[in-house]
């Protein structure tokens, strides 16, 4: 099996100079606008970078390498990277943190079935799908998991091999400042098992064998629908659940307190967390199909209307979008535990969607497991019967007795009842302020990019993506990409900087042309020639893809400077020797503490400025399993956008909040669709104004042989 290589500590003055580079664009925006000229401001942050790399920088750089030397895989994702991006983050982790993939429907479950209802019920078909996508995810991690050491396996297979196991059997713990992640445990009594949520009530189901291999999926279907039938049981009978899983939908530190205090009321309440945080996943089955009412809209609040006339057409955005919502957010924060690391969810009418805390693994990870797990559909022939039975109470299969499936209880008093209530009000708000949605750009992708264009489709879109914000905001932003380390061990993510002053100069230059000129006034439009704009172009998604390169080689520059950034925190003050200068930005704005030591470089507002991520952006996969994808806005006047760029289309899928008046999801959409429309335009008009100078040229050359 191939060996993965470290993550490398990247050359200081490399980064430093790659830093010099990303500012300019703003420094060059600044000065347009009639702020601080670009040399002398530039000329300030140079002495400054100078200062630090031949100062106090090399002892961080010598403390990072330290650090590196004594890690097990390396400097940054041992030590810094899991705890700065996620643990120690105090926001819910509902939409803030939480990524989301919603599945494609299977068509082979009926149409009545797929377009949904009103009523509230578990649906037979739902428990069928359910195991069938449940038993294909076991298969693969039994698979990944189980897998001998083959040295043909590529760099790519081993860190799939090694990401598999980590999202698996696990579960974020709070604790006050800073979470934790639990400690696997293979000898567990639960890590067979999955924990299955319905109407709040919480269940282990055992899935596997002790060697890993999933049950047969008709075992499976059995277990889910005894635990079904217990549930209807209990509730019949006047039992309902304590929603418990709200909590974790809360603020990071109130919800450590409740947790402590939820493990002081008995031990019954450790025992039920020790099951869902040793278990190998979550399985979610809501009593009902989540309709467009139930969420926010532009124009219109959530509200509990339903209508049988009102039900969307399947496949129709309303559908689709009323998918998205619930899968990353149901109403209320009911029914999921926000802090598993896998959450499989599906509604009555069969719809299914994966949700995740994304501390262990990014969200490609999941997705190329989930991919596989609903590619094949349903297997009819592995069931005894073609259809799924009704779920009547006397007809279970299994009864609640050995290891088949057992209940999980909780202990509560009027303080966690008051703490629950008032986290669903939270949750809900949170929820309502969210504005997600899908746009599936159908009129190319990824094939018309490569051979038409003959360009690098994720950066072409990133330029895509750039030119929509300036047409929307008509100023810069710091642009965040995802680039993935996976060469290395125990590789992560780095940011590529997707605003670059190439990228400025096509986005002024394009931001009035073709479908943008009506983002522009009318004194401020002038006509740049295709040709021009296919050269602004060209150069931009060159310095992009230069970017991308790096990152994903290790030689980004984020994780570095924070790296850096901290080990200077760390240092007393008798070992800063050079950090001051009489042109050094003012620090009455910092927010570090008083005790941590900084320098110019990082004191400086564009250094903070240069890291705002209004526009944070991920490309995932062609995603042809995935009727959607998405994780939150990092600002709140912002979006997070990740897209799937497939060889006929591109889907985006957008996120920002409504409390914004600077931000508008479907308006947002639009901006992306016009950008796109507008840049084929550019490359195929700028390809004929060359072919057309070609051929000109072409011909006079002709006349001058001839005439010779």
């Amino acid at each position: 099996m191939a060996k993965l290589p470290r993550l490398p500590v990247p050359d200081l003055r490399k980064t430093l100079d790659r830093y010099l580079q990303s500012i300019q664009p703003f420094l060059r925006e600044d000065e347009a606008r009639g702020h601080s000229l670009f040399e002398a401001s530039y000329k300030k942050r140079v002495q400054w970078v100078d200062d630090f790399e031949k100062g106090i920088g090399r002892l961080c750089q010598h403390k990072l390498h330290e650090l590196d030397a004594r890690s097990p895989h390396n400097w940054l994702n041992d030590n810094i990277w899991t705890n700065y991006a996620y643990l120690s983050w105090r926001v819910p982790l509902l939409i803030n943190s939480n990524w989301w993939l919603t599945l494609i429907n299977d068509p082979s479950i009926p149409e009545s079935i797929l377009r949904g209802d009103t009523k509230s019920g578990i649906e037979p078909w739902q428990v069928r799908r359910a195991a069938c996508i449940l038993h294909r995810v076991l298969d693969w991690r039994a698979r990944m998991v189980n897998q001998h050491p083959d040295p043909d396996t590529t760099r790519t297979g081993v860190w799939l091999l090694t990401n598999t196991e980590k999202m698996f059997n696990t579960c974020r713990l709070p604790r006050a400042g800073a979470d934790v992640l639990a400690t696997k445990n293979p000898a567990s009594e639960y890590a067979q098992d999955i924990i299955l949520m319905l109407y709040d009530f919480v269940y282990t189901v055992r899935v596997c064998d002790d060697d890993r291999t999933p049950l047969p999926v008709q075992a499976i279907e059995d277990r889910i629908r005894a635990v079904v039938l217990d549930v209807i049981h209990r509730q019949e009978s006047g039992e309902s659940a304590v929603p418990v899983g709200v909590l974790t939908s809360d603020e990071r530190d109130r919800w450590a307190e409740n947790y402590q205090h939820l493990l002081s009321l008995s031990p019954t309440n450790a025992s039920t967390f020790r099951a869902i945080n040793e278990s190998i996943m979550a399985l979610s089955l809501d009593h009902y199909t989540a309709m467009p009412w139930h969420y926010s809209t532009p124009t219109l609040p959530s509200s509990s209307k339903s209508s049988q006339a009102s039900i969307p057409a399947l496949d129709s955005d309303a559908e689709i979008h009323a998918h998205l919502h619930n899968t990353r957010s149901p109403p209320r924060a009911r029914n999921r535990f926000f802090d598993k690391c896998l959450t499989l969810s599906l509604e009555r009418n069969t719809r299914a969607g994966v949700m995740g805390e994304h501390t262990p693994v990014d969200a490609l990870v999941p997705s190329i497991v989930f991919d596989y797990g609903v590619v094949a559909g349903i297997d009819f022939s592995a069931f005894s019967e073609p259809v799924p039975r009704p779920l009547v109470l006397e007809e279970a299969r299994v009864s609640d007795s050995g290891k088949a499936w057992s209940r999980l209880d909780w202990v509560t008093d009027e303080r966690i009842e008051a703490q629950i209530k008032e986290a669903e009000g939270r949750a809900q708000a949170l929820i309502n302020n969210s504005e997600a949605g899908v746009w599936d750009f159908g009129e190319y992708g990824a094939d018309w990019i490569r051979s038409v264009a003959r360009l690098p489709p994720d950066a072409y879109t990133q330029l895509a993506l750039q030119l929509a914000w300036y047409r929307s905001r008509g100023v810069l932003t710091a642009t965040y990409e995802t680039a993935l380390t996976r060469m290395f061990n125990a590789g992560r993510t780095e940011c590529v900087r997707s605003a670059s002053v190439e990228a400025l100069e096509f986005v002024l230059a394009a931001k009035g042309w073709g479908r943008g000129a009506e983002c522009v006034a009318e004194r401020g439009r002038h006509e740049v020639e295709p040709r021009a704009l296919l050269s602004l172009l060209q150069q931009a998604i060159q310095t992009h893809a230069r970017r991308t390169r790096e990152a994903a080689i290790g030689r980004g520059i984020d994780r570095h400077l924070l790296g850096l950034k901290l080990m200077l925190e760390e240092l007393p003050v008798d070992a800063i020797t050079s950090t001051s200068s009489s042109d050094s930005p003012s620090k009455s704005g910092l927010t570090d503490p008083p005790q941590k030591r900084t320098h110019p470089l990082f004191a400086d507002p564009l250094f903070s400025r240069s890291q705002e991520w209004k526009l944070s952006t991920s490309g995932l996969s062609a995603g042809e399993q995935f009727r959607g994808t998405g994780f939150g806005a990092g600002w709140e006047d912002g979006y997070g956008i990740n897209y799937l760029i497939a060889p006929n289309r591109i889907k985006f899928c957008v996120e920002s909040k409504f409390s914004s008046p600077l931000t508008s999801t479907n308006k947002f959409k639009q901006h992306i669709a016009d950008a796109l429309q507008d840049m084929r335009a550019i490359c195929e008009a700028g390809e004929l104004e060359l072919k057309d100078q070609k051929k000109k040229l072409d011909e006079a050359d002709t006349r001058v042989q001839a005439r010779l």
